[in-house]
């Protein structure tokens, strides 16, 4: 199998939660290349900056699903003390301000384009579902007038009973 491209696997990271686009902080925190309690400390000294339409965290039942959907298992030996949290698009923006390395304003930039990209991707697939849509209307339409047309097709391939007469003497058996 090819190595997935950097933005291939920034949107395996991205889940729907909430009916919301989210990146959970422990994937964020590998892709900044910190701890996940160093990126929760940053957010929690400038917890102004993350409402909860930027940042929320997961409850149990939560948790329990993302891990059934993503085939993923707990970390053994206890695992996680605390719930995780989960950034929405603003949020993950808004980490930028809180964490200043190169690498992490090199990985917003690319986390940011890659949530444009899913945007671009659904709204495509919409439109397309769109026009489908419309093409089955008007195959429905013309389905009348296809039947019509092979129902005159197959009258013509069996000649009617009226039109076969037989030509000829034929003598008696």
């Amino acid at each position: 199998m090819p190595p997935k491209t950097v933005a291939a696997r920034i949107e395996a990271r991205i889940h729907v939660i909430r009916g919301e686009r989210v990146m959970l902080d422990v994937d964020l925190a590998a892709l900044y290349g910190t701890v996940t309690r160093q990126l929760n400390l940053a957010v929690r000294r400038n917890a102004t900056r993350f409402p909860a339409d930027f940042m929320f965290q997961l409850t149990s039942v939560e948790v329990t699903n993302l891990m059934f959907q993503s085939e993923t298992s707990s970390s053994g030996h206890g695992g996680r003390r605390k719930l995780p949290f989960a950034f929405t698009e603003q949020g993950v923006a808004m980490l930028s301000s809180v964490l200043r390395s190169e690498r992490a304003v090199a990985v917003n930039i690319l986390i940011m384009r890659t949530f444009v990209q899913l945007r671009r991707t659904v709204s495509e697939t919409k439109e397309l579902g769109h026009r489908i849509d419309g093409i089955e209307r008007r195959i429905d339409d013309h389905d009348a007038v296809l039947d019509q047309v092979l129902e005159a097709l197959r009258a013509l391939e069996t000649p009617a009973a009226a039109d076969t007469h037989e030509i000829g003497f034929r003598p008696k058996t």
